[in-house]
């Protein structure tokens, strides 16, 4: 995707995110990054460790799927909600409305291009979330690079996720609600 990046908004928003990553350290603002991300017994682990001569299998099964919605800050203040069915602008909307309650200065949110974040819905709630000190950024396309909160999503993916945990429906619904209620406790990400 990187051959359908335009360099010049590319540069223009890399420059802007570290002014406002330089407003957050000096306590000027809040910035958080917003994403989606959906985890499922198909494992995204490509491989595993194992003793000679023993074959670790997990059966991997299609269908359901826990889709997470999250905000993350470089500090490690993570804010989440998980559904079953589709994430669409109406459980997006719903995210961010909630995270709004709790604001105490004026806060970014870094999105990015999907659908879901150009939606009628989600750009009317724009004017009505800077009223409340929430203001969106949205990110150039093709630019996932640029969102931290991919990170987030590859660690738990790749590594926080114990194995065990692709074994049945119930065991992935478990071992994900504690990683998620564990980041920036348990589960940090060094931001460097």
């Amino acid at each position: 995707m990187k051959s359908k990046q335009r360099p010049d908004e590319l540069e223009a928003k890399q420059q802007q995110l570290l002014q406002l990553e330089s407003l957050q350290e000096q306590g000027f603002l809040q910035l958080y990054y917003y994403d989606e991300s959906g985890f499922s017994l198909t494992s995204a682990l490509p491989y595993a460790w194992q003793k000679k001569g023993k074959t670790i299998e997990v059966p991997a099964a299609r269908g359901k799927r826990i889709n997470v919605a999250g905000l993350l800050n470089k500090q490690g203040d993570f804010h989440y909600q998980t559904h079953t069915g589709p994430m669409g602008s109406k459980e997006i909307i719903c995210l961010l409305d909630s995270f709004c309650q709790g604001l105490e200065q004026k806060t970014v949110v870094v999105v990015d291009n999907a659908p879901t974040h150009r939606s009628k819905a989600f750009m009317e709630k724009v004017k009505c979330w800077q009223e409340q000190d929430l203001y969106i950024f949205f990110l150039p396309p093709y630019s996932p690079e640029l969102n931290k909160i991919e990170m987030l999503w590859k660690k738990i993916k790749y590594q926080w996720l114990d194995f065990k945990a692709y074994l049945s429906w119930n065991n992935l619904q478990q071992h994900l609600e504690h990683v998620l209620l564990n980041i920036g406790k348990k589960y940090i990400i060094n931001f460097v």
